[in-house]
């Protein structure tokens, strides 16, 4: 009966180690695609000027600046390390960093004149502290996501940069 429970153990022990090794290698090998993966965003290209299409806080809360003002597109531009946003009305400008899937937008600067129509600075206001992810599709839309899972910024390329 000793003799069993020995083997009985000793085939368990065998077991888990064998089981431990394979979920080791699993998860390194998953480190290493999610790493890959960062990489290719992380080398994405976003520098230039994107237009302002939607800032969406919920399906029926949002904002779209050209609904707002058919006079001037209103743009973010992308540069090394900083951002540039126009709007109708004001700029916003600080430094940002994008690294693997995220986006981090440093606090920086506005302008703050009273215009009629504020509808985007007061969204951009309210939502640029909590971006915090990027999706890049076809190098011509960026998803700039906020901490909800609704709350994001659409962002088409310009064909023609206007600074």
């Amino acid at each position: 009966m000793k003799k069993s429970n020995i083997t009985l153990g000793a085939v368990a022990a065998l077991l888990m180690a064998t089981a431990t090794g394979c979920a080791g290698k699993k998860k390194a090998e998953s480190d290493n695609t999610d790493e890959a993966v960062q990489t290719k965003v992380a080398n994405a290209d976003i520098r230039g000027q994107w237009y302002i299409e939607n800032i969406v806080f919920s399906d029926s809360d949002y904002v779209r600046p050209d609904e707002t003002s058919s006079s001037m597109k209103q743009y973010i531009v992308f540069e090394d390390s900083t951002y540039f946003i126009m709007t109708n009305c004001n700029s916003f400008s600080g430094s940002y960093i994008v690294k693997g899937d995220s986006i981090f937008l440093g606090d920086g600067i506005m302008t703050e004149m009273a215009c009629d129509d504020m509808q985007t600075e007061d969204a951009l206001r309210q939502i640029l502290p909590w971006i915090s992810t990027i999706d890049i599709q076809n190098d011509s839309v960026i998803r700039l996501n906020g901490s909800a899972p609704a709350e994001c910024i659409l962002l088409r390329k310009a064909k023609t940069e206007i600074k």
